[in-house]
Formats: structure tokens, sequence, C-alpha cells
């Protein structure tokens, strides 16, 4: 039986919406797109510190690390082909992502993820397979490409299918996807490292068709969101959908809701060109600020290449990876701690706690590399080890129920439907190009930083803690058409750019309260709800 509720609308509007099992299946399928995402960034680093794969792919790396001993500590893997391996994956993303706007608009949610499924499933063969750096490369670019699509198209998926109390916590579930997926290949790398002969990176690699499999299967699977089909005009099936995802018969308010969401979707010919518009700036500032942000937290530079980090700091080959473990596994429990919280206690909440939290463990681990780890020092002790990876796991806990999920969430939610596509893409490819940025450029900051690596993120931990303190409004349990109205027309500075003639009026129907547009006593120009019905 699913559990029952009501999803409460402002002015009183109740939206009935149970909490179907189809919905949580949906979801669960649907954010195996994280597993996908996260693999990747937790194989990379592993995979880059194993003999085998550098030397058949990067020997001067393999010298620098193996066979010669007097290169320092922060500089022996800062090498750009190796971080164009992982950094390529990004890149591709990044373009991959504006063709993934246009199938989620055209053909919907579902397709996209199939699509992304079929890329991610080429290049795990290619990377499986690679014989050569060029192989190894187009394998990469091709993941990326599915990455792409998948990022576009699940955090959409998650944030229309799921009932609005609880929309915030099913939408992190791509995220606890994500640290799943890095965990798994933490456990795969630590395994595969062990194998004799040097090619366990090829398993290591390969594992990847297993999220890869799951996704696309569940794209078959998975209905259809109400909000796109409607989108496409597809407005019997998408009542029928509608009905079916919130285990009730009395959708008609929340349907008409989406049918005049839809009606403006449709008059915006060029979404890309009306999302530069004056009305559309916060929302658009907001998500590529958020972008920006969640990945100068330093994470995925932590993320990649925590083997790399381990071993720079003194730690042997197993306990670096056996470290990442440790790692990868914080990362999970603390992201289940945001599913839980999120819809509780608010969004800001769990950020400016986190920024706290995040600043304080990178001014400490600085300070204790910056004492302890010189360019040829030998290992660090076992207690000060201890206390680094203590550090770190503190730093990626806060990570994970902030920055690592919000980061998604925020965005998702707060782009209106006629822009929501567009503002999507422009998300994932800004997520894209600072991963990008970053992951090509670590490797090169901690040879030239050292320590001071951690400083130049806590100083952008500030920076962001301060963004969210005064800028970045709360969207707790606010309906996603209903933004507009109850956080933008509301917040201290971002009302300014809020046009009066787009305000939004509620009517009735049949003693239902609507939302319309223009006026009191009809819904936008002339257009009647109820001949949708």
């Amino acid at each position: 039986m699913p559990a029952g509720g009501f999803a409460v609308a402002p002015s009183g509007t109740e939206f009935e919406a149970k909490i179907t099992p189809i919905v949580v299946i949906s979801c669960i399928m649907a954010a195996t797109g994280g597993l996908m995402f996260g693999y990747d960034v937790g194989v990379s680093g592993g995979v880059t510190t194993m003999a085998g794969f550098l030397k058949k792919f990067f020997p001067v790396v393999y010298r620098k690390t193996v066979l010669e001993t007097d290169n320092g500590n922060y500089c022996k893997y800062d090498n750009q082909g190796l971080q164009l391996f992982t950094s390529s994956l990004y890149l591709a993303g990044l373009v991959s992502t504006f063709f993934a706007s246009y199938t989620t608009r055209k053909f919907g949610r579902r397709p996209t993820m199939l699509i992304a499924g079929i890329f991610f499933l080429t290049g795990v063969i290619l990377n499986t397979t690679a014989q050569d750096l060029a192989m190894l490369i187009i394998g990469r670019i091709l993941l990326g490409c599915g990455v792409g699509f998948a990022n576009q198209a699940v955090p959409l998926f998650l944030s229309e299918i799921a009932p609005t109390r609880i929309r915030g916590g099913l939408n992190i579930l791509f995220q606890l996807n994500v640290t799943i997926g890095i965990l798994f290949a933490n456990l795969v790398n630590y395994g595969t490292a062990k194998i004799k002969g040097g090619w366990g990176w090829r398993l290591s690699l390969g594992l990847a068709g297993i999220p890869a499999i799951l996704l696309t299967l569940g794209a078959l699977f998975v209905v259809e969101t109400p909000n796109s089909l409607i989108e496409r005009g597809r407005h019997e099936e998408g009542k029928r959908v509608l009905r079916k995802i919130r285990g009730t018969d009395n959708i008609e308010p929340e349907f008409l809701e989406l049918v005049e969401a839809s009606r403006i979707a449709q008059e915006v010919k060029h979404p890309f060109r009306n999302l530069m518009k004056r009305k559309n700036r916060p929302q658009l500032v907001i998500a590529i600020a958020m972008q920006i942000f969640q990945q100068f937290t330093g994470i995925n530079a932590i993320m990649f290449y925590a083997p790399v980090l381990f071993r720079t700091v003194g730690f042997g080959s197993d306990a670096s990876l056996y470290s990442s473990v440790i790692v990868g596994a914080v990362n999970v429990l603390s992201t289940l701690v945001s599913i839980y919280s999120v819809d509780k206690v608010g969004r800001r909440v769990l950020l400016l706690e986190a920024g706290v939290q995040m600043f304080l463990s990178q001014v400490i681990i600085a300070i204790v590399l910056g004492l302890k780890v010189t360019d040829h020092s030998e290992n660090l002790s076992r207690g000060l080890s201890i206390f680094v990876v203590i550090l770190i796991c503190t730093f990626v806990a806060g990570f994970a129920w902030s920055w690592g999920p919000l980061g998604w969430l925020v965005p998702s939610e707060t782009f209106p439907l006629e822009t929501r596509s567009a503002g999507q893409s422009v998300t994932v490819c800004f997520n894209f190009l600072f991963t990008f940025v970053i992951a090509q450029a670590f490797l090169s900051m901690l040879c030239h930083f050292k320590y001071g690596i951690f400083l130049f993120f806590s100083g952008w931990v500030v920076i962001m803690s301060l963004f969210v303190m005064f800028l970045l409004p709360e969207t707790k349990n606010i309906p996603i058409e209903e933004m507009t109205e109850r956080v933008w027309k509301k917040h201290w500075y971002w009302k300014r750019f809020m046009d009066s003639d787009n305000t939004f009026y509620q009517v009735h129907y049949n003693g239902e309260a609507v939302r319309g547009k223009n006026g009191p006593n009809k819904v936008g120009n002339g257009f009647d709800p109820a001949s949708q019905l």
C-alpha cells in the first residue's frame, strides 16, 4: 500500500499525492545515472596509480613514480596527458549537454536516459579493450557523452515525478548513487590493484558497464514524467500518468497547473534566448554559481585523485587505496543524512553548516601537511596519517550533505517549465566546464601550491558560504511552478528582476484554486484549462 498524504500548495490548494511504489521504483532506476557518473569519478584516480596502466599509456609518469626516486612528492604525477585522461570525459559532457537539452525537450526524459546508457556502454567497451592512448581517449569521450545526457535528464526526471513534500529527498537519490558509484569504484580498484600481470585496470574500467546496463534497462521500464508529456501536447497520456504516479483520482488541480505551465512554455520558441531575459536572471545566476562553487569546494580534486593524493602525502599504495575506500563510505553515509534532512531543515541550513565544517577541515589539513610533508619527506607517522584521513572524511561528509546533492537539486527545482530544459542544460554545462578545469589543473596545482592547495579551496568555501547567506533563497516544500510567486518576488534582492506583467493570480475552477496569468478572471489569454480535461 502506498503511503498517503497531501502536497500542500500555497493559498490553501492541496495537491493530493501518495508516495506510490511506481514513483519510488522509477526514481531509483533513473537515479542509476548517478552510478555511472560516480563510478567514473572514483575509478579514474585508482587506475592512474596502477603500474600496468601507467606503463602502457603514460610511460613518462611510470618512470617518475616507479623507477625514479628523486622526484618531489607533490610533482611526480604532474602530467598533462594523464590529466587529459580524466578531464576529457567532462569536456565531452560539456558539449553533449546541448544536444541532450534538445532531446529532453523534444522527445522526453526517458529517451534521453536511454541514449545516455548506450553512449556509456560503447565507451566502456572501448576503454576496456584499449590498445593505445587514442583508443583510450575516444572511449572516455563517449563516456562523457553518456554522462552529459544522463546528468541532463535524470535530475529533471526526479524533480518532476516526485511529490512536492519529498522532492528534495528523491532528487538526492541521484547524488546518493554518485557516492555509491565512487565507493564501488574504490572497492574495485582496491581489489584489481592486487591482480598480477598488470591487467587489473582493464577490469576496473570494464565494470563501469554495470551501472550503464542498469540505466539502460531502467530507461526502458520507467514512466515518462507528466510534465514532459503535457509539454509535448500529450495531455490525456500525461493526465493518466499523473493519476498513476500520485495514486489518486483527485489530480485535476495539479493537472491544470501543469497544463497552464505548459501553455506558457509553448509560447517560448527560443528557450536559451528566453533564459537570458531579466526575469530569468535569478535562476540563471544561482544555477551557474552553484556549479562553479560545487567544483571549487575541491571535492572532485579529492575524489578524482584520492589514491594519488594519499600516496603524495606518504601513504603506501595499498594504504592509499584503502583510505580512499573509507572516504567513499563516508561520502555515501553522509548523503543519506542529506536525504533525511533536506526537506526538514531546508537547503540553506545544510549549506551554511557545511561551509564551516569544510573550511575548518581544509585549513587544518593544510597546516598538518605544511609542517610535516616536504617535497622529499618520508611517510607520515601512523598517527598523523590517521588524522589526515579523519580530516578529509570530515570535509567529504560536509560536502556530501550539502554542495554535493544541493548543487543539482536547487537548479533543477527553480527554473520554470518554459526554460527548464535549457536551464538544466546550462547547469550541466557549467558543471562539466569547471569539473574539466579542476580535473585538468589539479595535479599541476598540487605540484606548484603543495599543501597550499587546501588553503586555495578553503578560500572559495568562504566565498560560497557568503553567497548562500545573502543570495540563495530557501526552496523547501515549495511547488516548482510556484517559485516565482513564493520565492523570487519575495527575496530582498532578486525581486527587482521580476516583471510585473508576469504576475500569476489564483482563480477557481469548480471550487479548486488554479493559477493563471494576466488577471484574476481567466487563465492565460482566454485559455480554458477545463478544455484539456
